[in-house]
């Protein structure tokens, strides 16, 4: 379907569901690719090699981060362009962000490369630990380059209409990562560094692939001569800002909690840590992906300043976040057994007794979660960056930090409670948010509002 069509024709339950569907399932099928790469990692190589992913994986994060801040950031304003109709400024946009990832992707990635094995010493590792980690680590690094503009050209074709196709490159990104990987550790036997390069070779040709259809000319976003102005820029990295602090500042509280976890559980509590992280990297992408995937819509409809259209779709992208959270928190409640036995071997009976305490607590977090999630990608998708960078920063650091030291006479008890109480905290913020920006939500014309209800019917 046309994107014009798709984004302003189409009635809202029908865009939802066109948008929100594929790209649930495009995020459901990289989850699941996540948890066969902890279960491979940890039933294949064992337990050390387990934490020694889960301990430098903040580092990888934060290497992606950079790239998502100008892929994220890049988004917003494309689709806003596309809706005033402003398509030449919209692809020069697209052409500068290209080249500003593939370009910090070099210069992060060698950084990340030659200092990894200091980077993973300051977490605490040592022996067996501090080589598989480092190993793992600089094979992320050295693809840092081809690989970490993957999940922007995510973005630009749900931009530009390609919901169907983008689903496809995930689920094909996900499948071929598993079986390299599978080739890599089972066949090959190589050590956790196959699990690096399996993953990395995995985005390499979907990213490849994603390129095809924009150098083509087919999109309607092009290459051309980028025009990196200052303004340029500066829109980018504005409304990139609240992904990359989110990501950023949780990967700083998660390297905090890895030391305070070494110091009162050892590596035990370290893939405790790691399966807690499993468990949610299932379900954050279920909700990443339908509000993500609905950005463009409301990017683009923010644009033409059809309001009450952004509203609409809005309202089922907050109340779908929410059921599908509040079933989760039943999922993970009462299933902590069947989550633990995915990643950890049956002997090893003292993980799975801590881990299945950590997962009973951890669920309480998708009671509220929901709510702060939605309110940033909504805050995020109509350039609201202050509002959206609040919520992230104070979500993936601020209130985790407090707690991380309110909660220590807990011991590893005050780590589980961290996330839900975060969560509690977050919702409060945002619900705060949406009642200040709602006193100030601008209108749609009454001509526009009727345009709209023809074209529906």
């Amino acid at each position: 379907m046309d994107y014009k069509t798709l984004f302003e024709k189409t009635p809202p339950t029908k865009l939802f569901a066109i948008a929100a569907i594929p790209g649930v399932i495009g995020m459901l099928a990289s989850a699941l690719y996540q948890i066969i790469d902890g279960a491979f990692v940890g039933h294949i190589l064992g337990a050390e090699a387990f934490a020694a992913l889960n301990l430098v994986m903040p580092l990888v994060i934060i290497n992606f981060a950079v790239a998502d801040l100008i892929g994220v950031g890049s988004a917003v304003p494309i689709a806003i362009k596309l809706g005033e109709k402003d398509i030449k400024t919209a692809s020069n946009i697209f052409t500068s962000a290209c080249l500003l990832i593939v370009g910090s992707g070099f210069i992060f990635g060698a950084l990340l490369f030659i200092f990894a094995e200091d980077f993973v010493r300051m977490l605490g590792a040592d022996g067996q630990l501090l080589t598989m980690s480092t190993q793992y680590l600089r094979v992320y690094a050295a693809c840092s380059p081809i690989t970490t503009i993957v999940f922007a050209m995510d973005n630009y074709l749900r931009i530009c209409g390609k919901i169907r196709f983008s689903m496809i490159l995930n689920i094909l990104m996900s499948v071929a990562s598993a079986v390299f990987e599978f080739l890599f550790l089972y066949v090959f036997r190589f050590g956790i560094w196959g699990a690096a390069l399996a993953t990395c070779l995995g985005m390499f040709l979907c990213a490849v692939l994603a390129f095809i259809p924009f150098i083509r000319g087919s999109l309607q976003l092009r290459f051309g001569r980028p025009r990196l102005t200052k303004k340029v820029i500066a829109s980018i990295f504005t409304n990139g800002a609240p992904s990359f602090l989110n990501n950023v500042a949780g990967r700083i509280t998660s390297i905090i909690m890895n030391i305070m976890l070494m110091r009162l559980g050892g590596p035990t509590a370290i893939s405790a840590y790691g399966i807690l992280m499993y468990a949610d990297g299932f379900v954050q992408p279920i909700l990443y992906g339908l509000c993500d995937s609905l950005q463009p819509a409301v990017g683009y409809n923010w644009g033409a300043r059809n309001y009450n259209r952004v509203k609409a779709i809005e309202k089922r992208c907050f109340t779908v976040s929410g059921v599908l959270s509040i079933l989760m928190f039943f999922i993970m409640f009462f299933a902590p057994t069947t989550v633990t036995a995915i990643f950890v071997k049956p002997e090893e009976t003292g993980l799975i007794t801590m881990s299945i305490q950590a997962l009973s607590l951890f669920a309480f977090a998708y009671l509220t979660r929901w709510l702060a999630f939605a309110t940033q990608s909504f805050m995020s998708a109509v350039g609201k960056a202050m509002y959206a960078a609040v919520i992230s920063v104070s979500t993936a650091f601020v209130f985790p930090l407090i707690l991380i030291v309110t909660l220590r006479f807990l011991e590893l008890d005050g780590l589980w409670l961290n996330y839900p109480l975060t969560s509690l905290l977050s919702a409060l913020l945002a619900f705060f948010i949406l009642l200040r920006f709602g006193k100030t939500f601008p209108k749609s014309s009454l001509k526009s509002d009727k345009a709209r209800a023809m074209e529906s019917e």
